[in-house]
C-alpha cells in the first residue's frame, strides 16, 4: 500500500509538471515538418522571359545546403522544393497547388513575380499557408486585413518610384520624363508611386509613357517613341531582360537621357552586362543590400563569409548577380524564423514569428534592417540610391524611406 501511494504521488507530480510546461516547449508539427525534416517550397522562372530571377532560388537553395551540412535547424534538415513556373501565372497556379496539396510543404518562401503571385495569393491564404518573402514589391502583398498569410520581401515598387521622383524634383528641374513600364502590377505600382512623388508636376514633366508585355520580343519601338517625345529622363520599370534591351537601344540610337532603373531590373549580370557597360554608364537605381563589387565591403566580415560561401556552395551564380546576395539574405532570415519557432513548427507559429521580426541581416546596407508587425508585413522599407559608374554601382545617398 505504501508503494502504491508513493507511485501515485510520483505520477501526480509528473502530471503537475507537465501541466505547468509552457505550450511553446512542446513539439508540434504542421504539414511538412517532422523530427528530421522541414519542407519549404517556392516557384521561380528557371525558363521564360524572367529567367534571370532564378539566381535567387538557386542561391537560397545553396544557403540551405550550407545549413544542412552544419546539421540543419534545431536538428532538422531543410528540404527546399523549387519548381519552374516560367513566370507564367497559369503555371504558377499549377505548381503552387502541387507544393501545398501533393508535396505538403510547411510554408512557401520567395515565389517570384507580381503576376504569378497575384494568381495564387487568394488560394494560399484560403489554405492558411505562410507565403513569406514574396519576390515582388507590389502593394497588394502588404495587406494583412485581406491576406494575413502573405508578406513581401522587396521594398514596395510604389515607394521606390516615389524616391526616384523626389530625387528628380530636387536635382533635375528641367526634366522631361519618358516612362517604360511593364504592363502588369509591377509596372503600374512603380508608375503610381513615381507620379505620386512628382505630385501636381507629373502632368507637365511626363511627356510620354510606354508599356510592354513580357511576351514581347523587344522594346525597341517603345524606346524610339520615347526619344521622339523629347524626353531627357528615362524611367525604366521592368525586369532585367527588358531593362537591358531598353538601355542598349537608347545607346544605339544615340539617345542619352538620365536613366532611372527599377531595382528589380538592375542586376549587373542580368541587365547591365547584356546592355553593355558603356551603354549603362550613369544609370541610377536603388539598393538595400551590399554590392559584392563595391570595394568598401572588401574587409567586411559578412562579405568575406559570403565570398567563402559563394565559392563552396554557389559557384554557378555570378558574384556580380544581384540575386546572389539576395538569396543569401533570404536564406538567413528563414533560418532565423525557424530557430525562433523551436519545436513549434506549425504554420500558425511560422507566421507569428515572421510577423514580429526586428533583425539585421549580414548583407543589408548599414542602417537598414528587417522590421515587421501584424499590421505592416513589409520587412524592408528603406533604400539608398546608387549610380553605375561603368564598372559597378556606387552609393551616393543616405538611407531613404517612403510610406
Amino acid at each position: 500500500m505504501r508503494r502504491k501511494r508513493s507511485t501515485f504521488a510520483a505520477w501526480a507530480a509528473l502530471a503537475l509538471a507537465l501541466a505547468a510546461t509552457p505550450a511553446a516547449s512542446q513539439t508540434r508539427y504542421g504539414p511538412g515538418a517532422t523530427d528530421h525534416e522541414i519542407k519549404i517550397g517556392t516557384t521561380t522562372p528557371y525558363s521564360g522571359p524572367a529567367s534571370a530571377y532564378s539566381a535567387g532560388a538557386v542561391s537560397i537553395t545553396a544557403y540551405f545546403a550550407m545549413i544542412n551540412d552544419q546539421g540543419g535547424v534545431n536538428g532538422r534538415k531543410i528540404n527546399f522544393i523549387s519548381l519552374d513556373d516560367a513566370y507564367s501565372p497559369p503555371k504558377t497556379v499549377e505548381q503552387i497547388r502541387r507544393l501545398i496539396e501533393s508535396d505538403e510543404v510547411l510554408f512557401l518562401v520567395n515565389p517570384v513575380g507580381t503576376a504569378p503571385n497575384m494568381a495564387v495569393v487568394k488560394y494560399i491564404n484560403q489554405k492558411r499557408v505562410p507565403h513569406l518573402f514574396v519576390g515582388s514589391g507590389a502593394t497588394i502583398f502588404n495587406d494583412p486585413e485581406h491576406y494575413p498569410w502573405t508578406m513581401s520581401w522587396t521594398p514596395h515598387y510604389a515607394s521606390e518610384g516615389e524616391i526616384y521622383a523626389k530625387y528628380i524634383l530636387s536635382t533635375l528641374s528641367d526634366a522631361k520624363i519618358g516612362i517604360l513600364a511593364q504592363n502588369d502590377d509591377l509596372g503600374r505600382d512603380y508608375v503610381m508611386g513615381f507620379r505620386h512623388g512628382l505630385g501636381d508636376k507629373a502632368a507637365t514633366m511626363i511627356v510620354s509613357q510606354q508599356t510592354y508585355n513580357t511576351s514581347d520580343p523587344t522594346v525597341d519601338s517603345q524606346i524610339v517613341s520615347l526619344k521622339a517625345a523629347g524626353a531627357n529622363v528615362l524611367f525604366i520599370a521592368s525586369v532585367p531582360k527588358f531593362a537591358a534591351q531598353a538601355i542598349r537601344k537608347a545607346y544605339d540610337i544615340g539617345w542619352h537621357p538620365q536613366e532611372f532603373l527599377s531595382s528589380v531590373g538592375s542586376s549587373i549580370a542580368g541587365a547591365i552586362r547584356p546592355a553593355g557597360f558603356e551603354a549603362a554608364k550613369g544609370v541610377i537605381s536603388a539598393a538595400y543590400q551590399k554590392d559584392p563589387a563595391d570595394p568598401q565591403w572588401k574587409d567586411d566580415p559578412a562579405m568575406q563569409a559570403w565570398n567563402v560561401w559563394m565559392d563552396k556552395y554557389n559557384p554557378h551564380v555570378d558574384k556580380s548577380d544581384y540575386y546572389a546576395p539576395y538569396g543569401y539574405n533570404i536564406g538567413y532570415a528563414v533560418v532565423q524564423i525557424l530557430k525562433q519557432c523551436g519545436n513549434d513548427l506549425t504554420r500558425e507559429n511560422i507566421m507569428k514569428q515572421a510577423s514580429h521580426l526586428d533583425m539585421e541581416l549580414p548583407l543589408l546596407l548599414p542602417g537598414i534592417r528587417l522590421r515587421t508587425s501584424p499590421t505592416d508585413l513589409r520587412p524592408i522599407k528603406q533604400m539608398r540610391l546608387v549610380r553605375f559608374n561603368g564598372q559597378r554601382y556606387v552609393l551616393f545617398s543616405d538611407v531613404l524611406e517612403s510610406n
